[in-house]
């Protein structure tokens, strides 16, 4: 069997570190558990990557871009600026229906480590703030007022936690339904003025 570079390597410790930190929390794996479950020696992992929080940096970077391949793709879908917002609720319904949901993987390392890794909490923010900008895009493009696009971002963020929570996917139908009745409200208003 060919050995494996040092890029193939990491990025089988990534997925192994991305399903095992999504799934049971950063905090409840350790270093050998992953070393472990990637199949790479305790000395190996550290020399691919120098300390736990830059696995956690190199996940969270890999889970934006995943991220912003989902909402870019749904948002595609709509024939109106309208129908582009309201496909972001539509694309985390689905994503809430994964048998492997375990809520946003950037509130869930926030919560555990934002207070204790600067680095980590600023990618958080970082990511948080182009979701944001996103929203502001399609908030514009429809000709809503720029304080929609944080109103829609709060409803998809608590949608994210109340799915983890619940267990379902219905805060995705309940966002959906505020996001509607918001957008639908701002912009009536906007051209009434």
């Amino acid at each position: 069997m060919p050995t494996q570079t040092d890029e193939e390597l990491r990025e089988k410790v990534l997925d192994v570190a991305d399903r095992l930190y999504y799934g049971r929390g950063i905090q409840a794996v350790g270093m050998d558990a992953l070393r472990a479950e990637a199949g790479v020696s305790l000395k190996r992992l550290y020399q691919l990557f120098p300390s736990k929080e830059s696995i956690v940096e190199e996940v969270l970077h890999r889970r934006r871009r995943l991220w912003n391949g989902l909402v870019e793709a749904a948002v595609a879908t709509g024939a109106t600026p309208r129908d582009r917002l309201l496909a972001v609720y539509d694309m985390l319904a689905r994503w809430f229906d994964d048998d492997d949901f375990r809520g946003c993987v950037f509130i869930n390392t926030f919560g555990e480590l934002g207070a204790t890794a600067p680095r980590i909490a600023q990618l958080v923010r970082e990511h948080k703030a182009h979701f944001q900008a996103a929203l502001a895009a399609l908030v514009a493009e429809a000709g809503g007022p720029a304080s929609l696009a944080s109103q829609l971002a709060i409803l998809a963020e608590g949608a994210q936690t109340t799915a983890a929570i619940a267990g379902t996917s219905e805060a995705a139908g309940h966002a959906r339904a505020a996001a509607a009745t918001l957008i639908d409200s701002a912009l009536t208003a906007t051209r009434a003025r």
